[in-house]
C-alpha cells in the first residue's frame, strides 16, 4: 500500500471498494461500537422486529474511511471531519461500492473528498464529503497483519436443542443438585422442555439453592436423601424403579455417580463397556467433533475401544451423522510395534471393515494432523475416507482425550456437551467447571439418544454429510 502526499495528488482521482455486509460484519461491529440496537443484529432483529437486520449507518460510514486510508490518499491519512448523508438501508448479504474522489486541494496539507456508497444495482445509500490530511511524504508499506477474530456461535447446538422439540420431557434423575451451577442447568434444561427433573440430595439444601435461583420448585419431585454422597445411588435406584430414564450428575464427584452407574449388582450395565464422549461445537470447524473417552477408561485394552468406538458411532447416528467418520489417534499414522496404540487402530479399523463395528467409517492409526486436516493427510500421502475430515477423534487413553477435549474448551473456545453411553440410560456427566449451557447440552445430547435407541430413529436432520 502506498500513502501518497498532498503534492502527489491531482483534483478528480478517484478510488474505490467494493464490500458485501455479512452477519459477521453486524456482530462485530456491535463489538466495536457498543451499539446494541437489535435491528442491527441478526438473530434479534428478525425476533424483535420480524425483518432482517440492517446494518448500522456508521458500519456504512466506515467504509470510506477504509478507501481513504488504504487506498486514497493511502496510509498515513488522518481524518479532520466527515459530512454524510443517508438515503437507504443495507442488509446483510448486500454488496455496496464505496468510492472517494478528490474535489479540491486546500493549503495546509488538506484534502476535501466527495463521498459516494452506492448499491450494485446504482441505489444510493450515502454521499458527503470528507476533510483529510495525507501523509506528510510518501509512505509506502508492504501490508498490515492484524490478529484474527473468532465469533463463538452456538448454531449447531441450536440445531440439536430444535430437533428434541415434541419429545415428552424425559424424567432424569440429578444426582446431588445443591449448588448454583448443577441445579442452573437443570432448571435450564426444565424450561427447555428437554427433562422431567428428579431432584435427589439433601432437600434443605436444594430448596436454598433454588430460592437463590428464583426456581419456584411447586410440582418438582424431590428426593430426599441424607447426604450429598447418597444420591448417585438413589438416582441409580429410580432407573430401576422405572421412575428415571436418565441420570445427570450434579455437585458431586464423577467418580461417585461413576461407581453406582458402573457396578456388576445394581448398575446400569448394558452388556457393553461403558463410555464418554464429549460433543463439541469448535469455532471454524464446519460440524460437531465427538471425542473419546476422555472420562471412564483410564487405559483401555482392545476390546474395551472397540466397545468405546461403537458407543460413539451410536451416539453420532443418534444426532445425524448417518455414517460418522471415526479416525483413531495415536502419535503417527504408520503402525509402529513400538507404539502399542498404533496396532489397536490397524485391527479396529479392520474389524469395522469385517463389521464387528457397525454404522461408521473407522480408520487408522491416525495422527491429530492428518486426522482432521486434508491437506496434512494429502501430505503424508493418506488416502481414505476417514483422513482429514474425522467427524469422531478416538483417544489412546484418557488422558490424551481429557486433554484434547479440554484444550479445546479452555483454548479454542469450544462449546460442549458430554454424556455416558453404554448403560442402560443415558447418563449426563458433566463437570462441575462446566457452566448451564454445557449441562443443557448434555441434556439434549441425552434425550436425542435416549429417542435414538428406544426407536432407532434419529431426529435431526443429517450433520455429518
Amino acid at each position: 500500500m502506498v500513502g501518497r502526499s498532498w503534492d502527489d495528488i491531482k483534483v478528480g482521482e478517484s478510488a474505490s471498494a467494493t464490500r458485501v455486509c455479512t452477519p459477521n460484519d453486524l456482530v462485530v461491529f456491535a463489538h466495536a461500537s457498543g451499539n446494541l440496537n437489535p435491528v442491527h443484529l441478526p438473530g434479534e432483529s428478525e425476533q424483535e422486529t420480524g425483518q432482517a437486520p440492517v446494518a448500522p449507518a456508521m458500519w456504512c460510514g466506515s467504509l470510506f474511511s477504509a478507501v481513504l486510508g488504504n487506498k486514497l490518499p493511502g496510509p498515513g491519512t488522518v481524518y479532520q471531519s466527515q459530512e454524510l448523508h443517508f438515503h437507504a438501508r443495507v442488509q446483510a448479504g448486500e454488496a455496496v461500492v464505496a468510492t472517494v474522489t478528490v474535489r479540491e486541494k486546500r493549503p495546509g496539507n488538506l484534502l476535501v473528498m466527495d463521498c459516494r456508497l452506492v448499491k450494485e444495482d446504482g441505489t444510493l445509500v450515502a454521499d458527503g464529503t470528507a476533510e483529510v490530511n495525507p501523509p506528510a511524504v510518501r509512505l509506502v508499506t508492504d501490508g498490515v497483519v492484524i490478529p484474527e477474530l473468532t465469533l463463538l456461535r452456538r448454531g449447531k447446538f441450536s440445531r440439536l436443542l430444535q430437533a428434541c422439540r415434541g419429545i415428552p420431557p424425559m424424567p432424569t434423575a440429578i444426582a446431588a443438585p445443591t449448588d448454583e451451577n448443577s441445579l442452573g442447568g437443570a432448571w435450564e434444561a426444565t424450561k427447555e422442555g428437554l427433562i422431567e427433573p428428579i431432584l435427589v440430595g439433601p432437600e434443605a439444601v436444594i430448596r436454598a439453592e433454588a430460592e437463590k435461583l428464583g426456581w419456584d420448585l411447586s410440582g418438582v419431585c424431590i428426593e430426599a436423601v441424607a447426604s450429598a454422597h447418597d444420591a448417585p445411588a438413589r438416582a441409580v435406584c429410580l432407573v430401576h424403579e422405572g421412575r428415571a430414564e436418565a441420570v445427570m450428575k450434579g455437585n458431586i464427584h464423577s467418580d461417585e455417580v461413576l461407581r453406582h452407574v458402573t457396578k456388576a449388582d445394581g448398575g446400569l450395565r448394558a452388556g457393553r463397556r461403558i463410555s464418554h464422549v464429549f460433543v463439541l461445537d469448535i469455532p471454524g470447524h464446519e460440524g460437531l467433533m465427538l471425542i473419546t473417552d476422555a472420562a471412564i477408561n483410564i487405559l483401555p485394552d482392545l476390546m474395551t475401544k472397540a466397545d468405546i468406538v461403537q458407543n460413539a458411532i451410536d451416539l453420532a447416528n443418534a444426532i445425524g451423522m448417518k455414517e460418522p467418520r471415526v479416525g483413531i489417534l495415536s502419535a503417527v499414522e504408520t503402525i509402529n510395534p513400538a507404539i502399542p496404540s498404533t496396532i489397536d487402530a490397524a485391527v479396529l479399523a479392520k474389524m469395522a471393515d469385517r463389521g464387528q463395528i457397525k454404522g461408521g467409517l473407522v480408520d487408522g492409526p491416525l495422527a491429530m494432523d492428518n486426522a482432521v486436516d486434508l491437506e496434512a493427510a494429502r501430505t503424508k500421502g493418506i488416502h481414505s475416507t476417514v483422513a482429514g475430515r474425522a467427524d469422531v477423534l478416538v483417544a489412546p487413553n484418557l488422558e490424551a482425550g481429557n486433554m484434547l477435549a479440554k484444550q479445546l474448551v479452555f483454548l479454542s473456545q469450544a462449546d460442549t456437551g458430554g454424556l455416558v453411553v453404554g448403560a442402560k440410560v443415558p447418563v449426563m456427566l458433566t463437570s462441575r467447571a462446566d457452566d448451564e449451557h454445557a449441562r443443557l447440552m448434555s441434556a439434549a445430547l441425552a434425550v436425542l439418544y435416549g429417542h435414538w435407541r428406544r426407536t432407532g430413529h434419529c431426529l435431526v436432520p443429517e450433520l455429518g454429510a
